[in-house]
């Protein structure tokens, strides 16, 4: 009833099993000073892994995610992901929280565990009007920073369009198990040449006249987005963050799939 550690969600937390003698080469660290003291040899400690495992979502709900086709926004799609895998951790009894965010904190639901919770979590995302329009990673993430204290499973969904939230993000990594899932959608990566259109901007509100057909304008566009998601790609290995792109019209099952098989793997070896 403790949850399953074989989960997608295994954890790297542990907890105290049972001592055994000292063998060469044992961590001094580990040794059980108590029960060496008794005389009957040196003990050291034994650990299994922490069944008990926390998932927090955190969810970026600002104005930017509403672009794409009816049904399949960002918005829509992040929502997806985050009930499918809430009710993959209440499964496995997992307590599982939630913070939504824009500039500022939308919703907060405390980390609970059962499956009630999890339908809790989908149906709040399902009512979920945001108050605000605008994005502030930065502050999202020290909020998270801030409230999440036990080392958990934290799965931050966003289409980081911002800037100046790495220090906090590297942050966050050193505190919990990271995954970072970035959902983009091809209007925002691939125009196509549609002469002078009106464009809006979600998050003010304000509409820019764009000539699409003029000389390099899409190539640039699409340029800076891969710029942008390679740099989150790069910073993810160097501080050992999962990370995975999304689009909105691609099938996001097997690639969350591939990486839970992969932190599988890698929880095993360390």
């Amino acid at each position: 009833m403790q949850g399953d550690y074989h989960s997608i969600f295994k954890g790297s937390g542990l907890e105290f099993d049972d001592v055994r003698p000292y063998q060469y080469g044992d961590d001094i660290r580990t040794i059980d000073w108590n029960v060496s003291a008794k005389g009957h040899g040196t003990f050291v400690k034994t650990f299994k892994e922490e069944k008990e495992q926390t998932v927090f979502f955190i969810l970026d709900v600002s104005a930017s995610e509403d672009i794409g086709s009816p049904g399949s926004t960002k918005a829509d799609i992040g929502k997806e992901i985050c009930g499918v895998l809430a009710l993959s951790a209440s499964k496995e009894s997992s307590h599982v929280g939630l913070i939504c965010f824009s500039d500022a904190k939308e919703k907060y639901m405390k980390p609970t565990k059962g499956h009630s919770q999890a339908y809790e979590i989908i149906s709040t995302l399902a009512k979920l009007k945001p108050q605000s329009l605008k994005t502030d990673l930065s502050k999202a993430i020290a909020f998270a920073l801030n409230t999440i204290r036990r080392r958990s499973v934290v799965i931050l969904v966003s289409d980081f369009i911002d800037d100046g939230y790495f220090p906090n993000l590297k942050s966050l990594a050193r505190r919990h198990d990271l995954v970072v899932i970035q959902i983009s959608d091809k209007r925002e990566t691939r125009l196509p040449k549609l002469g002078i259109i009106p464009v809006v901007d979600k998050e003010t509100q304000k509409t820019l006249w764009i000539n699409t057909s003029f000389g390099d304008f899409r190539e640039k566009i699409s340029a800076r987005h891969e710029t942008r998601k390679n740099e989150l790609a790069r910073f993810s290995r160097k501080h050992q963050i999962n990370f995975i792109s999304l689009d909105t019209d691609e099938d996001y099952v097997p690639k969350l799939l591939r990486l839970f098989k992969v932190r599988n793997k890698s929880l095993k070896t360390t």
